[in-house]
């Protein structure tokens, strides 16, 4: 006396798969937006030197890096064998790193421009006279929080 029959088939109904490509779209944007490209390729030889007490910086948008060493086989042609700076895709002189700065600074929101970092990638094997000269230009631009990318290994391997 019952008006409802019940469903006597074990069969599960397809999957829809209609809203497939929206979760691949919506995907796809949000990984190309939230990608960041990395900036500058390195032209100087970087070899960097181990330290045992090591500390990794957290926050990257809060680094400004500059590379120091002896540029790579395809530029000692025109830029010899000696150390040399980068900054982001180009060479530059000890004198221009206070402006390099003053302009990174000034790319930071405002809040994050008081806490910003130096991040100095020096070779082992570069010139300690350069790096003076580059912590000079610093104090001058008062960017006075500085860091040394390393290696975690046994300092005394640098001496080899």
């Amino acid at each position: 006396m019952s008006k409802f029959a019940k469903k006597k088939s074990g069969e599960l109904p397809a999957v829809s798969t209609a809203s497939l490509p929206d979760i691949v779209f919506m995907l796809l944007f949000f990984f190309m937006t939230v990608t960041v490209m990395k900036n500058s390729d390195v032209k100087v030889e970087n070899t960097l030197p181990n330290a045992s007490e090591i500390k990794k910086l957290e926050k990257k948008d809060r680094v400004i890096t500059i590379y120091v060493g002896a540029p790579t086989r395809e530029f000692q042609k025109v830029f010899g064998t000696e150390s040399k700076i980068q900054l982001n895709d180009k060479f530059a002189d000890a004198g221009e790193v206070g402006d390099y700065i003053l302009m990174e600074r000034a790319k930071k929101p405002q809040e994050l421009q008081n806490v910003l970092t130096t991040s100095l990638k020096v070779d082992k094997n570069a010139n300690m006279g350069l790096i003076a000269d580059i912590k000079l230009e610093l104090r001058k631009v008062n960017a006075l929080k500085v860091n040394y990318t390393t290696y975690e290994g046994d300092a005394f391997n640098n001496l080899k």
